[in-house]
């Protein structure tokens, strides 16, 4: 980009989901929609977490909390993972520090019958219109951010009836080996709610779309080939005509991101336990790559957090297509102001030259 050239966060978001020139590497956390500020608190106090994210006033309000306070590039919108099970009929309730737990968890054939699967306009409705808000008070200045889970993800909740103990999930893979039918059928029927779930996100205004895979990274590279992949190919095929850009995310990842690289993403997602250029090497530079911060360096002093941040920057090398990120979630204890602070260093630190990838893709 010219020296004297300023993108918006959108138009710079959006570039860099492109692969294409920007004036500076765009910044968004995930979990940025709360959590951290004492506003978000204060309406936790009022509301539980599900009347949050279904009234979509309160969502969108959540959502605004860090762009105005963090000059971030991007929105992501308040939400969560387990609401696209509502597309598929299952109750479930939302357990503080826990996540989604499901009341009756799915692991017959019969249980996976049972699911209907319907229009998401219907089941969500409230989702949408948080997004179309969220357009109407960014728009040109700030892209916004739809999400969904996988379904291997979501498969992991359904399954386990909530997050698995050891974090193994040894009654997932113990169905997917002994019960392939039943899996499949339950990973078709997932498959087939996201994508009806995304494609209205899209058309509600979502101009980036990132999957987390939160829990693949406890599946070998063979397994994650036979039994997800061919679902989040289908997954971003289905929302590539859209033109919303797309981010495949998970964590612990590191045997995986070779194949999760075929999937059909714009940018994959890499968490602090790797390398960041050794993982772009893994990727290949005609994909993108969004990371990847330590959360826990974000509660150390800001001299550290500044240094791990000029690190990642290094790392990335003024490639085009680099979106710096966490490698996971702001964690609750993390203070606004040193992700304000970090936001600017990135943005200043990253319209220097980098003379180490000259001549390089």
């Amino acid at each position: 980009m010219p020296a004297n050239t300023t993108m918006t966060g959108a138009q710079r978001m959006l570039a860099a989901c492109r692969r294409q020139p920007v004036d500076a590497t765009p910044v968004w956390f995930m979990r940025q929609a709360g959590r951290s500020f004492k506003e978000y608190r204060a309406l936790k106090e009022k509301y539980d977490f599900l009347t949050m994210a279904k009234t979509p006033e309160i969502a969108a309000q959540v959502t605004l909390l860090p762009v105005g306070r963090l000059h971030v590039d991007a929105a992501v919108m308040f939400s969560d993972i387990a609401l696209v099970l509502e597309g598929l009929g299952l109750e479930y309730h939302i357990e503080p520090e826990v996540g989604p737990v499901v009341a009756k968890p799915v692991r017959t054939q019969a249980d996976v019958d049972a699911l209907m699967v319907v229009d998401a306009e219907e089941a969500t409705p409230y989702v949408f219109e948080t997004l179309r808000i969220l357009r109407r008070e960014l728009e040109g200045q700030t892209a916004v951010i739809g999400f969904a889970g996988s379904p291997f993800t979501l498969a992991c909740y359904m399954i386990e009836g909530g997050r698995s103990r050891s974090r193994m999930y040894e009654g997932v893979k113990a169905l997917m080996f002994t019960q392939p039918g039943v899996w499949h059928g339950l990973m078709e029927k997932i498959t087939e709610a996201t994508i009806r779930y995304l494609l209205a996100q899209a058309k509600a205004g979502a101009q980036v779309i990132q999957l987390f895979d939160s829990w693949v990274g406890v599946l070998g590279p063979s397994q994650y080939e036979q039994y997800v992949l061919p679902y989040s190919k289908r997954i971003f095929e289905a929302v590539r005509p859209t033109g919303a850009a797309t981010i495949n995310f998970g964590t612990g990842t590191s045997s995986l991101l070779g194949l999760m690289a075929t999937a059909g993403s714009d940018i994959i997602g890499v968490d602090w336990r790797e390398d960041l250029g050794a993982a772009w090497r893994t990727i290949g530079y005609e994909h993108g790559i969004q990371g990847n911060l330590d959360p826990a360096m974000l509660l150390a002093p800001f001299p550290v957090i500044a240094e791990g941040a000029r690190r990642v920057l290094r790392q990335a090398g003024g490639r085009p297509g680099h979106i710096f990120n966490l490698g996971h979630g702001v964690l609750p204890e993390t203070i606004p102001d040193d992700l304000a602070r970090l936001v600017e260093l990135v943005h200043n630190e990253s319209r220097k030259p980098h003379p180490a990838t000259a001549g390089k893709r």
